[in-house]
């Protein structure tokens, strides 16, 4: 019986921390070669808006057509945000994917870790290369000429 309870426990605690399908795509398509962006958002958020208003986000993605940008909703009860992104002309670039975790706005099942990281704040823009994260924004709107910066850095050869 005990080794039942244990078990049983491994279990519920392994379905309280499982993936979402969101992060669980994520966390493969950010191992590949070239740069991927995942952007943390929500529909809502008066910054996330701002952003997208200023037509940053849309410029920063024609701009480099061989970085992978996926625009993750977060906080939104696993609505994607896809209408707002259409708005602004994001949805159908093909650079562009748009996901949404399945967690509420507020609640003990908000999520706090995204890809094993801290999520606390959106919008959070991370930045990887080959599946190591090269650069984390994790409190408030991106500056695009800061974003486009990190790009060309990632993107160079280091030699020490």
């Amino acid at each position: 019986m005990k080794k039942l309870a244990v078990l049983l426990s491994f279990f519920v605690a392994a379905h309280l921390f499982a993936a979402s399908p969101a992060e669980q795509q994520l966390a493969e398509a950010i191992k590949a070669p070239n740069l991927s962006v995942v952007h943390l958002w929500a529909p809502w958020c008066s910054n996330c808006q701002a952003e997208l208003k200023s037509g940053g986000w849309l410029k920063t993605v024609k701009a480099n057509p061989q970085v992978k940008f996926y625009f993750v909703s977060v906080w939104n009860g696993g609505e994607d945000g896809r209408t707002m992104l259409t708005k602004y002309e994001l949805a159908n670039q093909p650079n562009v994917a748009i996901l949404a975790d399945p967690s509420p706005r507020s609640g003990e099942n908000k999520i706090k870790r995204f890809l094993d990281l801290p999520l606390s704040w959106i919008p959070t823009t991370w930045v990887y290369k080959g599946g190591d994260l090269r650069y984390a924004l994790n409190y408030g709107e991106v500056r695009f000429d800061v974003l486009q910066q990190f790009f060309a850095d990632s993107n160079s050869e280091w030699s020490h």
